[in-house]
């Protein structure tokens, strides 16, 4: 926490603002819909995570309702922050995209249409971008100044930039077109899965993609996501990159933190 946060809950505290100790995050995924509240000074979650499967189809009222039932899992107060996560592109709460959820999402404002089943005030974020936040506040990126990468390597490639703790949203890198690909069809792990590619062949692809978005970027540092990140011994030194790259620290808890915490930031 840095002087001016601490001076500032100092001052709540004695002139009666109230600063929320707790928000809750759900992190919606294709196949799972997940949340639990988050303790906003350690970025711990405050209780044991309930995780619901996502409703086949997976249609805004369908999702939404199933969200509400994982938040009416806590005992919680109507006015604790709900910040939620969504695989897609969000502009102003409204879904521009659709991945790994039913198409008819596209055009939805997904804060309106949760908030309207849960009856509480939501905020709505990419998931990697809230995944990014939670690495940056809490995690392999804490204390870290100026600008920040955060690279989700899953089915696709993820992103998220800040800077200087400030979130710049829907950056979407996974799909910038390098040597004629969408890059994250050659560099995500689904693509070395889909190819059987040894960890050294894929370290090339992956050497490719962080050397372009570096020269574009650079960032002061690089952290890897995704569930492959667990295996970063083995793919990580094998890259020669001019920026100090690391494995993130939050692992499957990122997405849920950095809804919850930016959904209270957005709150005051």
């Amino acid at each position: 926490m840095s002087k001016d946060d601490r001076h500032e809950t100092e001052h709540g505290k004695k002139h009666g603002k109230r600063h929320p100790a707790t928000a809750f995050g759900v992190d919606i995924g294709g196949s799972g819909i997940k949340g639990a509240p988050v303790d906003l000074e350690t970025g711990e979650f405050a209780a044991e995570r309930v995780r619901i499967p996502t409703p086949q189809p997976s249609t805004p009222d369908a999702v939404a309702r199933t969200v509400a039932e994982v938040v009416d899992s806590f005992d919680l107060d109507k006015d604790v922050p709900i910040g939620v996560t969504f695989p897609a592109v969000i502009l102003h709460g409204v879904a521009q995209s659709a991945a790994n959820v039913d198409d008819s999402w596209i055009g939805t404002d997904v804060a309106a249409t949760v908030g309207a089943a849960t009856g509480r005030r939501v905020l709505a974020v990419n998931d990697a971008d809230a995944a990014g936040y939670a690495e940056v506040v809490y995690g392999a990126a804490k204390d870290v100044p100026g600008v920040v990468l955060v690279v989700t390597l899953g089915t696709g490639i993820g992103s998220a930039l800040v800077v200087d703790g400030v979130l710049v949203p829907n950056t979407e890198l996974g799909h910038l077109e390098i040597d004629g690909h969408d890059a994250e069809s050659r560099a995500s792990d689904a693509a070395r899965d889909r190819e059987d590619l040894s960890f050294e062949q894929w370290a090339q692809r992956l050497q490719r993609y962080f050397t372009v978005v570096e020269n574009l970027f650079w960032p002061d540092l690089i952290v890897v996501g995704g569930g492959v990140s667990k295996k970063h011994a083995q793919f990580l030194p094998l890259l020669d990159l001019r920026t100090k790259i690391v494995p993130a620290d939050l692992r499957n808890a990122a997405g849920i933190v950095g809804a919850a915490r930016l959904a209270a930031a957005h709150a005051h």
